[in-house]
């Protein structure tokens, strides 16, 4: 017993003599050396003497961290020499991400402290220290993986702070879009920089209200899946959605186009950059809250431009068709049917032949019900005049 205590205070005595003949600055020229023929690191922007002074102060804290405490070669780490390492680790794990190099990059160049140290060491050795080293190898491994996972874990976290910042400053940009009013030049080059978009690119604009939004939120995660990216923005009650114009069949964002074309929403095509997003959002959003439950695919301007203007009217208190409803009012209710159905018919159609076959009447039965109805009326349908604020009126 009092032979193998003897045994181990010499090994313990002779692993801390190896130790003090490290010299952390040559180890640090020795990673460096070693390192910048990584990839990633070549070309990092990293000055070189931020990798030395935090290569430095690593090999002192994974130096001191190797001095054991006893003879059994467990490796000392006190509170005050874990607070040291956690900070190096962060300190090193928060500017490699800053610097957007690479995890596996990180980990590799990492993991070189190793094969540093272990190269000094043996340097340092005689053929008498095998048993030594051979005995300590793990520790030195253990060391070292414990410093490169403390570094990964403060890598990752600060990787997910950026994106959250990313996120968070792109949101605000991309709201300043859809302000009260039109953002000025300068915010429009910044929201395009920060959504990777020419300032001039062609976009599309969708809005779904209420219940529909969910089905518009479905199109823009399957986009996401196929690695195409559709920007959003919420409303109170509804989600504006928009991307780059992509006329290729098949990729990603035409076929996110052609599905959201299809949802019951408001759909703005063709938009000119991002300065014109304010304009074309408020269009979008008011084509959005005029769909109906009868609406099957996407409401655009030239197809709900009437039922836009009724909208708009409305708010105002104008009803356009106030004074036709009273003057078909004195009619029977058969009469005031027909005389409606062939007013919407002809409207709808623009051609007597057309609404007549629609109606399955003859086309002079059609002609009387429509001079019937102007006389009732007032409107002439045969005036596009007259007739603009019925197509208006019953969109």
């Amino acid at each position: 017993m009092e032979s193998n205590s003897t045994t181990a205070d010499g090994d313990f005595a002779r692993w801390n003599q190896l130790l003090d003949g490290l010299g952390v600055e040559r180890l640090t020229d020795e990673f460096l050396a070693r390192v910048l023929r990584l990839p990633h690191y070549e070309d990092a922007p990293l000055p070189s003497a931020e990798l030395r002074r935090t290569g430095e102060q690593s090999f002192e804290a994974l130096i001191r961290s190797l001095r054991s405490t006893d003879p059994s070669g467990a490796p000392a780490d006190p509170d005050e020499l874990r607070d040291i390492k956690l900070g190096i680790a962060t300190d090193v794990g928060v500017s490699r991400a800053r610097a957007d190099i690479p995890v596996d990059a990180l980990m590799t160049a990492i993991r070189l402290d190793f094969s540093v140290l272990w190269d000094a060491l043996t340097a340092l050795s005689t053929p008498d220290d095998a048993p030594l080293l051979v005995a300590r190898a793990n520790s030195v491994w253990h060391v070292v993986d414990a410093y490169a996972s403390q570094t990964q874990g403060a890598y990752m976290a600060e990787r997910q702070r950026m994106a959250t910042e990313a996120s968070s400053v792109r949101q605000g940009l991309v709201a300043s879009l859809f302000g009260e009013t039109a953002a000025p030049p300068s915010v429009i080059e910044r929201a395009a920089a920060a959504l990777g978009l020419a300032a001039d690119a062609r976009l599309s604009v969708a809005v779904a209200a209420g219940d529909d939004a969910a089905a518009l939120r479905v199109s823009i995660a399957l986009a996401a899946r196929r690695g195409a990216e559709v920007f959003t923005h919420p409303f109170a009650d509804a989600l504006l959605a928009f991307w780059p114009a992509d006329e290729r069949p098949g990729s990603a964002l035409h076929d996110a186009g052609e599905r959201i074309a299809a949802l019951r929403c408001g759909l703005v095509d063709d938009v000119d950059g991002l300065s014109g997003l304010h304009d074309a959002g408020e269009l979008a959003l008011e084509l959005a809250h005029v769909a109906t439950e009868r609406d099957a695919s996407a409401l655009r301007l030239h197809t709900a431009w009437a039922r836009l203007a009724g909208a708009r009217l409305g708010m105002e208190g104008i009803r356009l068709a106030a004074d036709v409803e009273t003057a078909l009012a004195g009619c029977g209710e058969v009469e005031r049917e027909r005389l409606l159905e062939t007013a919407r018919a002809y409207l709808e159609t623009g051609s007597v032949a057309a609404a007549a076959s629609r109606l399955y009447c003859h086309r002079n039965t059609l002609m009387n019900r429509m001079r019937r109805f102007g006389a009732l009326t007032g409107v002439d349908l045969a005036v596009p005049a007259q007739a603009a604020r019925l197509v208006v009126a019953w969109a």
